[in-house]
C-alpha cells in the first residue's frame, strides 16, 4: 500500500514542477563542464544556456522517459558559430540520419565592438622610406647625408634656413629634423642652441658624420685662375691651412651652405670662382674637383642631432646621452659648481657645457648692494651627459640641480651614436690626397 501511494502521488503531482532524469543529467554535465572551464568565459555560459534551451524545447518536457528523450534529443546548437560543450555520449540508438546543429545567435558577433589592441595605443614609429626628414641646405649638402645615415631612405627636405627645419617639423611638414649643432675643429653651431631652447621639439637622437671637404670649380678651371674661393664659414674655417699650403692667393667669402655655394658657381658659370663642397655636390651640379680632402684635420666630423615633436622612451640597456639646459637668478660661478658636482658625485661624465646669453635678459646690473652699473652677463648653461633618463642617478641629479637653479629643461634622452669609425684609414686618405696635390 505505501509503494501504491507514491506512484499515485507522482502520478498526480503537476507536470512543469517535474523534469525526466535526461534534463537533469544535461544540466548537471554542463554545469560541470561550466566549472571546469578556466577561467570562465561568456562563450562556455551562452553554450550552456543553449543547451538549456535545446533540451527543454526538443523533449526536455515531463511525459517522456530518459531514452525516449535521449534518442529523440537534437544536437545542441552552435552558439555564434563556437562549437558546444562535450555532451554525454548517447545510449546506442537506430537512426536514420544525424541531426545537424542549428545556429544561435545569442550576440551578433558583427555589433560587437572591436577591442583595443596595443597597436592603437602606441602605433609603431614610423622609419626609413616612410619619414620626411628636414634639413638646413640644398641637395648635396652634408646635412642630407647626415639624414640619410640617420634614416637611411628617407624622404629628405631641404629647407633654406635652420629656423624653416624646425617649423617644418612643428607643423607637420615633416616627421623629423637632422641639424648640426658641433664639428670637431670649428666648434658649436650657436644657431642650433638658440632655436633648440626656442622650439619644443625633442633631440631623439644624434649622428656624427665625418667631412670631407673637395675644392669644386667648373670644368676646365685651373687653380691658379682662381680668384675666390666661397662655402659655409664653418667650411672655410676648417680648410684655412690647407688653402693656404696649396699657394692660393684668393678672397674667402661666406656662403649660406657647401651645397649652395658649389650650386651658385654652377649656376652662375664662375669660372674664377671655387667652392668647399662635399663630392657628392660635384656630381649633381655638374663640378670638377680641383683638390680632394682638404680639411686641416683627418678627423673632422660634425655632430648632428635628430629632433622630433615627441620624446622616445629611454632606456637602460644600451648607451643613453641626455641634454639639459638650466638658468639661474644668482652668482654663476657657484651655481655652475654646484651643477658640475651634483654629477661628479653620482659618477655621470659630461660630454659637453655650452654657455649662452640668455635672451630675454642679456645683462644686470650690480654691485655689492646689487645695484649700480656694473654689467654682468645672464646666461644659458647647454650640457650634455652620458646618462639615460631611466637611470636613477640621472633623476636624482636632475633633481638636486633644479633646487638650486630657476629653469631646468631636458631637451632629450637619446641614444649615443656608436658608429665605428677608422681614423687610420681617414689619415691614410688625407696622406694621399696631399701628396696628390701639393
Amino acid at each position: 500500500m505505501e509503494a501504491a501511494a507514491v506512484l499515485d502521488a507522482f502520478s498526480a503531482a503537476p507536470r512543469h514542477k517535474l523534469r525526466p532524469a535526461a534534463w537533469w543529467r544535461s544540466t548537471r554535465l554542463a554545469s560541470q563542464a561550466c566549472r571546469a572551464t578556466a577561467p570562465f568565459a561568456r562563450a562556455d555560459w551562452q553554450t550552456a544556456c543553449a543547451i538549456l534551451a535545446s533540451n527543454s524545447s526538443t523533449g526536455g518536457g515531463g511525459g517522456h522517459d530518459a531514452s525516449s528523450s535521449s534518442n529523440n534529443r537534437q544536437p545542441a546548437p552552435r552558439v555564434n558559430g563556437q562549437k558546444p560543450l562535450p555532451a554525454p555520449a548517447p545510449a546506442p540508438a537506430l537512426e536514420e540520419a544525424t541531426p545537424t546543429p542549428t545556429e544561435l545567435d545569442l550576440v551578433p558577433v558583427s555589433n560587437l565592438p572591436r577591442p583595443l589592441s596595443i597597436s592603437d595605443l602606441s602605433p609603431a614609429p614610423m622609419h626609413g622610406s616612410q619619414l620626411r626628414v628636414a634639413y638646413q641646405g640644398v641637395p648635396g649638402a652634408y646635412s642630407e647625408a647626415a639624414a640619410a645615415k640617420a634614416y637611411p631612405g628617407c624622404d629628405a627636405i631641404p629647407c633654406d634656413q635652420f629656423e624653416v627645419a624646425f617649423q617644418a617639423v612643428e607643423l607637420w611638414i615633416a616627421d623629423r629634423a637632422v641639424l648640426p649643432v658641433e664639428n670637431s675643429l670649428g666648434g658649436s653651431i650657436h644657431r642650433n642652441y638658440d632655436l633648440l631652447l626656442r622650439h619644443r621639439l625633442h633631440i631623439v637622437g644624434e649622428v656624427q658624420l665625418p667631412v670631407h671637404h673637395c675644392l669644386l670649380a667648373l670644368p676646365g678651371v685651373r687653380r691658379e685662375l682662381l680668384t675666390r674661393v666661397i662655402s659655409h664659414p664653418q667650411a672655410l674655417a676648417q680648410c684655412e691651412l690647407t688653402l693656404n699650403a696649396m699657394g692660393l692667393n684668393v678672397a674667402r667669402e661666406a656662403f649660406d651652405d657647401t651645397a649652395g655655394a658649389a650650386e651658385h658657381v654652377a649656376a652662375g658659370g664662375l669660372r674664377d670662382t671655387a667652392a668647399i663642397a662635399s663630392a657628392r655636390a660635384a656630381e649633381l651640379y655638374g663640378l670638377q674637383v680641383l683638390a680632394d680632402g682638404i680639411q686641416d684635420d683627418a678627423g673632422n666630423v660634425t655632430r648632428f642631432v635628430m629632433l622630433a615633436r615627441e620624446p622616445i622612451i629611454p632606456r637602460t640597456d644600451r648607451p643613453f646621452k641626455t641634454s639639459i639646459v638650466f638658468a639661474h637668478d644668482t652668482d654663476g660661478t657657484s651655481v655652475l659648481f654646484k651643477v658640475l658636482s651634483a654629477f661628479a658625485f653620482r659618477d655621470i661624465s659630461l660630454t659637453k657645457i655650452e654657455s649662452r646669453p640668455h635672451r630675454h635678459r642679456p645683462i644686470r646690473l650690480v654691485d655689492d648692494a646689487n645695484v649700480g652699473t656694473a654689467k654682468h652677463f645672464e646666461y644659458m648653461f647647454y650640457i650634455d651627459f652620458q646618462a639615460s633618463m631611466a637611470d636613477v642617478r640621472a633623476q636624482n641629479a636632475l633633481a638636486e640641480i633644479q633646487e638650486f637653479t630657476s629653469f631646468l629643461r631636458v631637451l632629450g634622452s637619446y641614444p649615443m651614436d656608436m658608429t665605428p669609425w677608422d681614423a687610420a684609414l681617414s689619415s691614410s686618405s688625407r696622406a694621399d690626397d696631399t701628396s696628390q696635390h701639393y
